[in-house]
């Protein structure tokens, strides 16, 4: 997983193994830990534990490789918004921990 031009950019190999059918993720920053957390539309409980706002994943490559623009939350959070790679944990729940 990387961070590029203001976009993280989810390997295909990820999008297969949590989100195959998703078109749709929310999404939910902590600006105490810099972790992002993201999960399918279709895992409603994570909607219910958190306050998300969603966003349409954008096909980046024929790969299968998915893009999610985050520029505003790297502005809004006074972040690193150079291009570099990121840590970052699938959990058991489908839920992706992702470090900015």
């Amino acid at each position: 997983m990387k961070l590029q031009n203001g976009h993280i950019i989810i390997p295909s190999e990820v999008v297969q193994e949590v989100l195959e059918k998703e078109v749709q993720i929310n999404w939910v920053f902590y600006n105490e830990r810099n972790t992002l957390l993201i999960a399918g539309k279709s895992k409603l409980f994570f909607e219910k534990l958190h306050k998300t706002d969603w966003q349409t994943l954008k096909d980046k490559n024929l790969k299968g490789d998915k893009s999610l623009f985050i520029r505003a939350i790297l502005i809004d959070n006074n972040l690193d918004d150079s291009d570099r790679e990121l840590d970052f944990e699938i959990k058991n729940s489908g839920i992706i921990s992702i470090n900015l």
